[in-house]
């Protein structure tokens, strides 16, 4: 009796090591949502901006999948109705990436910025932290609407204590090589030269989520 008890102690053993293990093998998940600069407009998905953030956060040692939540033409309205189901439950990051098309359409920017907020209240009530993604007005909309639009970015990560992002194409906006032939949207090189400069933003973000956690 004896040996068939020790026996079955240690297959409970084995099996809850295995669960542990299991458990803590599983990859951090993040959402990278936005528009079709998030989605890789015209690009194969693999060259899309969460795949490449995706690799190079994997060749720094981080266990981690990043979804594309992209959606070619959103608005921050559009955002805002969807990211209740475009954000599933496990998910311990968003990457918010909205505003280009607001700004390419004229919205008004009072309304971009109460998208926003509502985008960043709905993740913080679900405990899901943000990393902002900044956008700067296009020139030709103006002086005035660049000084109502440009801030919003630097205010809401003050406001709500989020990670933020200065501008998603710093580098790439007046690079034509850098852009496909639309002059608006980055190619493959495009993608990895935003990575590169976005990659500490992301490792920083990935330490707040860990401390998040403990």
């Amino acid at each position: 009796m004896f040996i068939k008890g020790f026996a079955a102690f240690l297959l409970t053993l084995a099996i809850g090591f295995t669960v542990t293990t299991t458990a803590r093998a599983e990859p951090l998940q993040l959402v990278g949502f936005g528009d079709s600069l998030m989605a890789g407009y015209q690009l194969p998905p693999e060259d899309a901006f969460p795949a490449r953030l995706e690799k190079a956060l994997k060749a720094k040692g981080h266990d981690i999948v990043i979804s594309n939540a992209g959606v070619s033409g959103d608005t921050t309205s559009g955002g805002l109705a969807r990211i209740d189901w475009s954000v599933p439950e496990g998910t311990k990051g968003v990457i918010l990436e909205l505003g280009a098309n607001d700004a390419l359409r004229g919205i008004p920017p009072e309304e971009s910025r109460k998208n926003l907020i509502a985008m960043i209240e709905k993740l913080k009530s679900r405990n899901i932290p943000v990393l902002l993604v900044g956008m700067l007005a296009p020139p030709n909309m103006g002086d005035d609407y660049a000084a109502r639009f440009n801030p919003i970015y630097p205010e809401l990560s003050q406001t709500y204590s989020v990670g933020l992002y200065p501008f998603f194409l710093d580098g790439v906006i007046e690079n034509p090589a850098l852009k496909i032939e639309d002059g608006m949207h980055p190619n493959a090189d495009g993608v990895q030269a935003m990575v590169d400069k976005f990659l500490p933003y992301a490792e920083r973000f990935l330490e707040e989520i860990a401390e998040k956690k403990t």
